[in-house]
């Protein structure tokens, strides 16, 4: 089918090209050979008068105008997707689709063993891939680019072009070994939280300043580094044994108290709650599947919480919402 002399099945070509930045890399994403997909890009740039991608070292780029094609034809089959091809109603229960979610190592400790619960009494076939969330920077690329249906990250990373819904707010804790000084209680003031030897969580690829060092450096709280490690989850781990501090999310901290030996505290300072959320493409909002997948998010955080979709364990003093600006 053709449309202004376009054949319109090369926009699925074009738009796994444009996602792959290789030609190769597009044809086994497509099961077809890499000569088919050689002739697409030969017939694409022609018809768009441009080379879409050009060699750059040992990889490809995306030409000026390619760029500024990727996101709508992106756009366009997916919303053809959602109309045309997706199912009207999603059963779950005869329903062997894949849902790609893309999540930080903590939103998988603490919320997906219950919704991977729920989900086994709904259907023993739906499967799931995780994955980090690369770029946190603009994590929203990944739906923009068809590689994640849904991505779970704090609000303020979310993207203003697309549906969000906050799913539960989390806060952050002191956690420090059961024989370090700073475990006896009253000892962390704030002087000695700034002079211990803290633990920081830096996930890889990611250039910007995580909220809870972003939080400390714009109020006065500065923080000696003994060690940086990519992962939350590991962060519980790496006081054991030592008198570092490792400022935590409060879930978190409670899943790894009742394996290591550690203690936790109040913050000696007043920081606001995280707000976790999840976000998907715009043009996906009517897809039966996700929405039967959001659904039983929300349900999974109920059942996390016991019953209150906001409820954290109690803290010390809220200093409010305080947080950088949306990206």
């Amino acid at each position: 089918m053709r449309f202004n002399k376009l054949d319109l099945n090369l926009l699925v070509s074009l738009d796994a090209m444009l996602v792959e930045r290789n030609v190769s890399r597009a044809a086994e994403r497509l099961h077809v050979s890499q000569s088919t997909m050689s002739s697409a890009l030969g017939r694409l740039r022609t018809y768009f008068g441009d080379p879409l991608l050009v060699q750059v070292g040992r990889g490809m780029e995306l030409t000026p105008r390619a760029q500024t094609l990727k996101e709508d034809v992106h756009d366009i089959l997916g919303r053809l997707d959602t109309v045309v091809v997706a199912q009207p109603q999603f059963d779950p229960a005869k329903s062997d689709r894949e849902f790609r979610l893309l999540a930080s190592d903590y939103t998988l400790v603490t919320l997906m063993p219950h919704l991977l619960a729920l989900v086994r009494q709904q259907s023993s076939s739906v499967r799931f891939q995780f994955a980090p969330l690369p770029q946190l920077d603009r994590p929203h690329r990944a739906l923009e680019g068809g590689e994640a249906d849904l991505l779970i990250c704090p609000q303020n990373y979310c993207s203003r072009e697309h549906p969000t819904e906050i799913l539960f707010e989390e806060e952050f804790c002191c956690v420090v070994c059961n024989d370090s000084p700073l475990a006896e209680p009253g000892a962390m003031t704030v002087a000695r939280y700034m002079a211990a030897d803290h633990v920081v969580t830096q996930p890889s690829g990611v250039d910007r300043t995580p909220f809870v060092s972003w939080f400390m450096e714009h109020h006065g709280v500065t923080r000696r580094v003994g060690i940086k490690t990519f992962s939350f989850v590991s962060a519980p781990f790496a006081v054991v044994g030592t008198e570092y501090v490792a400022t935590v999310q409060r879930r978190l901290a409670q899943f790894a108290q009742g394996a290591l030996p550690v203690t936790l505290l109040p913050l000696p300072v007043s920081m606001p709650r995280m707000q976790l959320a999840m976000q998907w493409h715009r043009s996906r909002t009517h897809d039966s599947g996700l929405v039967w997948f959001r659904r039983l998010l929300g349900e999974a955080v109920r059942r996390m919480n016991g019953g209150d979709a906001k409820a954290v364990a109690p803290a010390s003093a809220s200093a409010g919402n305080v947080w950088p600006q949306p990206l």
